[in-house]
């Protein structure tokens, strides 16, 4: 009995995210997902794929901070990227990079959980924090090279055009 019941509330959540547009629920103080989103992003610093592309022919010293979840970055992350999912990010940064004075870049897919762990670090008293403007998904349309356990790669993309 438990399970059916859970099976239906979970089909119940699942309807109303396809439903409901992420703009019109309201997460807490009667925000919606989109004004915290906004505010996050009115605080921190972007960088383009450009640059950051740049910064990395020349050599230059940063972290470049991928968000996703394993199996995304399993599937396909950029150069020397290290995976601290935002599940945890909290937890792992300080050890990882004690120094809060480390330069720290942060992409995800889509560009909101950049942004979340982008002010999460900065409020944890990080100085150098940017985001990727655009994220993984603009990397990749710009032809920059991606990489898993099987090499170097180009993303395609199989959206249907006009």
């Amino acid at each position: 009995m438990k399970k059916k019941a859970c099976r239906i509330a979970f089909m119940g959540v699942l309807l109303l995210g396809i439903i409901m547009p992420t703009d019109a629920i309201v997460i807490a103080d009667g925000k919606t997902f989109q004004q915290i989103l906004g505010e996050a992003k009115s605080q921190i610093t972007e960088v383009t794929v450009e640059q950051v592309k740049k910064d990395m022919d020349a050599g230059k010293n940063f972290v470049l901070l991928d968000v996703r979840c394993p199996d995304e970055y399993d599937a396909g992350h950029l150069l020397k990227a290290v995976n601290i999912p935002r599940g945890n990010m909290e937890v792992r940064i300080g050890r990882a990079y004690p120094d809060k004075d480390t330069e720290i870049v942060l992409y995800c897919r889509l560009g909101a959980g950049s942004t979340f762990c982008a002010k999460t670090l900065m409020d944890m008293g990080y100085k150098n924090v940017r985001v990727l403007k655009g994220a993984f998904k603009a990397w990749g349309e710009s032809g920059y090279p991606i990489f898993n356990r099987h090499g170097e790669f180009k993303m395609i993309s199989f959206e249907k055009k006009e």
